[in-house]
């Protein structure tokens, strides 16, 4: 048995993602910017390209490789659309690799698992053919049948898919099942198993660790966790986590920070002061209890992300005693 390091990858998507939030958009700058710092941090692929809006974020695509980032592009095509093939042909040359997505929902078309199945297989030949890495997503795995996506990914690693996600697609998701699903889907395909985690329930973190118990070698993040509705997993709270827990992922923590501010900077998206890894206030100690022994309350070293700890005063008339502040 190897004693090297588990790994997991991160697989970036603030730039497809990111522009799911309310009231945010990127210019081409802007675009090239957050790139810029995804590189700086070691993150190995961006997600960019979105089937809705394939052809123009090819641009973005195209911008980037013209400014010579180190890091590797991808995106999304809909298996289950007319364009498919059309799209998927358009990212040849342009993108190192496309998944296509084949919604697992019954309630989105085709509606049967059969019509899934045979669309799924169809657009995965045709893709094949075609001189770019290829992969399998599918939306709403947390919302059906285990044994469906199962199925499902089997019969994707079956036919040459390079890489399976499991979307949690409306954040309902919770860790222990996220955990159990992974699992079983690792157990039965060759190709490595990718978690894509939405933060309705604020478990996107949790669900993420859970894939990663499960078996998966890869996540979906974003910087901030900017993303449709509620967000979508966050780049920096993954990143510190998986470090303490001894899983590499090859993410220079010490640029945390300075992404997190540059993200916040171009999308308008203020971060919240008590914002895991990354917000002003985590290294503040007010409570007299851990004046002593600040390390003692921290969960890791701030100088770890560019931080400083900051110890103030306590308010100077309370009504409860030192002891009952602060746990």
């Amino acid at each position: 048995m190897s004693d090297a390091a588990p790994t997991v990858t991160f697989r970036d998507s603030t730039l497809r993602e990111g522009l799911d939030t309310p009231g945010v958009s990127f210019s081409m700058a802007q675009a090239v910017e957050i790139a810029s710092c995804l590189a700086d941090l070691g993150v190995p692929e961006a997600e960019i390209v979105a089937p809705s809006r394939v052809a123009n974020d090819l641009e973005i695509v195209r911008e980037i490789r013209r400014q010579g980032l180190a890091i590797r592009a991808s995106g999304l095509v809909y298996g289950n659309r007319p364009e498919c093939f059309r799209e998927a042909e358009s990212a040849v040359g342009v993108l190192d690799r496309i998944d296509l997505l084949m919604p697992l929902s019954p309630q989105r078309e085709p509606t049967s698992r059969e019509e899934k199945i045979s669309a799924l297989v169809k657009s995965l030949a045709h893709a094949r053919e075609l001189a770019i890495e290829v992969g399998a997503g599918f939306p709403h795995t947390t919302q059906v049948d285990p044994e469906f996506v199962v199925e499902m990914a089997r019969r994707a690693d079956a036919e040459g898919a390079t890489r399976i996600t499991l979307y949690d697609t409306n954040g309902s998701a919770e860790p222990f099942a996220v955990r159990q699903l992974v699992a079983s889907v690792v157990s039965c395909v060759s190709a490595p198993v990718f978690f894509h985690g939405h933060d309705d329930l604020g478990l996107a973190t949790a669900n993420a660790w859970g894939a990663v118990l499960g078996g998966a070698r890869g996540l979906d993040v974003t910087l901030n966790g900017l993303g449709d509705r509620a967000g979508n997993a966050s780049l920096e709270q993954l990143a510190l986590l998986l470090r303490l827990r001894g899983i590499e992922t090859g993410i220079e923590v010490a640029g945390l920070k300075r992404a997190s501010q540059v993200a916040e900077r171009v999308s308008g998206v203020p971060v919240s002061k008590l914002a895991p890894v990354v917000g002003d206030s985590i290294f503040d100690h007010k409570s007299p209890t851990h004046l002593p022994i600040p390390a003692e309350f921290e969960a890791f070293d701030p100088g770890w992300v560019g931080s400083e700890r900051r110890v103030s005063a306590p308010d100077p008339v309370s009504p409860r005693s030192d002891d009952s502040r602060g746990d």
